[in-house]
């Protein structure tokens, strides 16, 4: 079985497993019912979360409950804390829409909320992310976390979701960032094993470094590299089950 969930999880990409994960979901989280971590997205505990990796699958991850990972709990923890985002009227655009959000993002009336991807069941917008099918300063926020890392020309895309942000609107933009100074990428590896070994999954088509940053600036953002999860505690970073270095790309439009 364990070689089953690992084989899918690598192969099948995460919005198909997720289209057809609600009865196994529903009885994953009794299962895993107890009180030792805590998702702050569907406000309850469990004895733990399941692993989740495409290559070295990472302990303590995937809530069963809400299908949040450790950066959808930072995301929401840093929306509650240091943003207006659930008390403010925005007109919000999210590509590539994760399915622990759309229910609670739906919900909520201070905002006007459009999902929108090329591929994913989940949006109702069908669109390239390279030619973003909006008018200039249409936005005042912008969810696209771990799409740049798959499309053909990130700067462009970058380009066009600064063009749709209004002035005074704020995006965050993550990706898979490793510890290399410069972004590495080569597009003479096009099989999906080459990828997999070069660039840590099979549909990735760059691995990101510590200029990533600067791939953001480049395209016009005023970027913050918050530290966030830095403030808190040990005791909280397992609580949450966070990981200690994940790092959110706050993206202004002055």
């Amino acid at each position: 079985m364990k070689r089953i969930i690992s084989w899918a999880i690598r192969r099948i990409p995460r919005q198909y497993l997720q289209l057809f994960s609600g009865p196994a979901r529903n009885i994953a989280a009794l299962f895993y019912r107890g009180n030792q971590v805590y998702c702050p997205v569907d406000d309850r505990t469990y004895r733990k979360f399941l692993p989740y990796g495409r290559i070295h699958p990472r302990a303590n991850a995937l809530c069963p409950g809400s299908l949040t990972l450790e950066r959808h709990r930072l995301m929401w923890l840093y929306l509650k804390e240091k943003t207006n985002f659930f008390t403010k009227e925005h007109r919000v655009l999210h590509v590539a829409p994760e399915i622990c959000f759309i229910p609670l993002f739906e919900k909520m009336k201070n905002l006007d909320y459009t999902t929108a991807d090329l591929d994913s069941p989940w949006a109702k917008i069908k669109m390239d992310l390279h030619h973003i099918p909006f008018a200039d300063h249409t936005f005042d926020v912008i969810f696209c976390n771990h799409v740049m890392e798959h499309v053909e020309d990130d700067i462009q895309c970058m380009r066009e979701l600064y063009r749709v942000l209004k002035p005074g609107g704020w995006a965050i933009i993550q990706s898979p960032v490793y510890a290399i100074a410069q972004t590495y990428e080569n597009p003479l590896l096009t099989h999906p094993v080459e990828r997999e070994i070069a660039f840590g999954q099979r549909d990735h088509v760059r691995k990101y470094g510590k200029d990533y940053g600067k791939r953001l600036q480049s395209a016009g953002f005023t970027v913050k590299e918050d530290d966030y999860v830095k403030h808190f505690t040990p005791q909280q970073i397992r609580w949450y089950a966070l990981m200690e270095d994940e790092i959110i790309y706050f993206c202004e439009k002055k």
